[in-house]
C-alpha cells in the first residue's frame, strides 16, 4: 500500500475492475493513495485523470512522482466538473471506471491552518479550494441566525443547533469569530448536554464545512456526471465518511438501477417508463476491523458500487 493510508483502499481498486488499457478518473486525488494503485494496475497505454479542488493536493502532487508519470494527469477542480474535464481531453462516453472519496481528507484535518479541525487552534478558514469562495469566518459574520439554525440542523444534524446559532449571533455583536478553537468554545458553552464518545463541536463543524464548500450539492452533481461520462460496463465506486452523503449516493444508485418515474399502479406502457443507466453491484461495503485499528478515521467509511449497463 502506498504511503498515504488511503481508505477502503484493496476494495476500493477491486471494485473499480481495473483494466490494463482503461481510463479512469480518480475524482478526489488527495495525497495520491487511491492514484497511486490504480496506476500500479494500468499498462502503457492506461490513462488516470485525477481532479482535486485542494490547491496544496495539487502542489503535493506535482512535488512527487506523479508528475512524471505520463499516463497521469491532475487537474485544479472539483468534483462536480467532472463532465467538463473529461470532455475537454475527448473521454467523456469512454470512462472505465470513476472512484469517488467523499467528505475532507487527512491532510486537511491535520493542518491546523486550514481551520477543519475543533482540536487544533487555527483560522476558521474550512475551504477545501482556498483560492475561492468564503471562509467560515466571514460566513459566521453575516449569516441569518435562522439560516444557520437550518445548516446546523440539516449538515450536522444537531439537536441544539438555536442554541448555538443564538451564541454566535451574541458573539459577533461583541467580536468576530476568528478562530477554530474559539468557536469551539462558544459551542461547548452553549451545548447544555455533552456526548462522552463525541466532542459537542463535531457536528457544528461538519455543518459549517458542508455548507461553505456546498458539498452535498457537488456529489449530486458529480453522480449525474459520472453517468453521462461511464463507458457501458464502467464502474461508479463512492466512498461515504457520514449518513448525509451516503444517503445521497445510496438513493442515486438505486433510482438509476431500477424503473425511473413508475407511476405504479396508473395504466402506462411498458416502453414509457423511463429506466436507468446503472446496475446496482453488491451490497455496501465497510472497513475490515483491522483496518479501522490502524486507521480509526475508516470506521465511519461506507463504500457503494455500481456499474453502468
Amino acid at each position: 500500500m502506498p504511503p498515504h493510508q488511503a481508505v477502503l483502499y484493496d476494495e476500493a481498486l477491486e471494485s473499480l475492475q481495473i483494466k490494463a488499457d482503461g481510463i479512469y478518473v480518480d475524482c478526489t486525488f488527495g495525497r495520491g493513495g487511491h492514484s497511486a494503485g490504480i496506476l500500479q494496475r494500468l499498462g502503457n497505454s492506461g490513462r488516470l485523470l485525477a481532479l482535486d479542488r485542494d490547491i496544496e493536493a495539487i502542489n503535493s502532487a506535482q512535488a512527487s512522482h506523479f508528475s512524471t508519470d505520463p499516463r497521469f494527469s491532475l487537474h485544479h477542480a472539483c468534483f462536480a466538473e467532472l463532465a467538463k474535464v473529461t470532455t475537454d481531453l475527448g473521454h467523456t462516453g469512454r470512462i472505465d471506471g470513476i472512484l469517488m472519496d467523499l467528505g475532507v481528507s487527512s491532510p486537511q484535518l491535520d493542518t491546523a491552518e486550514r481551520g477543519f479541525s475543533f482540536m487544533r487552534e487555527g483560522p476558521l478558514d474550512m475551504r477545501m479550494d482556498v483560492t475561492r469562495g468564503l471562509t467560515a469566518a466571514q460566513y459566521l459574520a453575516n449569516v441569518d441566525e435562522q439560516e444557520l439554525v437550518r445548516v446546523l440542523y440539516e449538515y450536522g444534524e444537531e439537536r441544539f443547533a438555536r442554541r448555538i446559532a443564538k451564541a454566535v449571533a451574541l458573539m459577533r455583536q461583541q467580536q468576530p469569530l476568528q478562530t477554530t478553537l474559539q468557536l469551539a468554545k462558544l459551542i461547548e458553552d452553549s451545548v447544555p448536554f455533552k456526548d462522552k464518545y463525541k466532542h459537542p463541536a463535531t457536528r457544528t463543524f461538519q455543518a459549517i464545512r458542508i455548507e461553505i464548500n456546498q458539498e452535498l450539492e457537488q456529489i449530486k452533481s458529480a453522480l449525474t456526471q459520472a453517468v453521462q461520462v461511464l463507458a457501458p460496463g464502467g464502474r461508479l465506486v463512492v466512498i461515504s465518511f457520514h449518513s448525509l452523503e451516503d444517503r445521497i449516493v445510496k438513493r442515486f444508485i438505486r433510482e438509476e438501477s431500477g424503473r425511473k418515474n413508475n407511476p405504479g399502479k396508473l395504466p402506462v406502457k411498458e416502453q414509457d417508463i423511463a429506466k436507468g443507466q446503472l446496475k446496482k453491484v453488491g451490497k455496501s461495503i465497510k472497513a475490515q476491523p483491522s483496518e479501522v485499528q490502524q486507521n480509526p478515521r475508516a470506521r465511519s467509511a461506507i463504500m457503494r458500487v455500481a456499474e453502468k449497463i
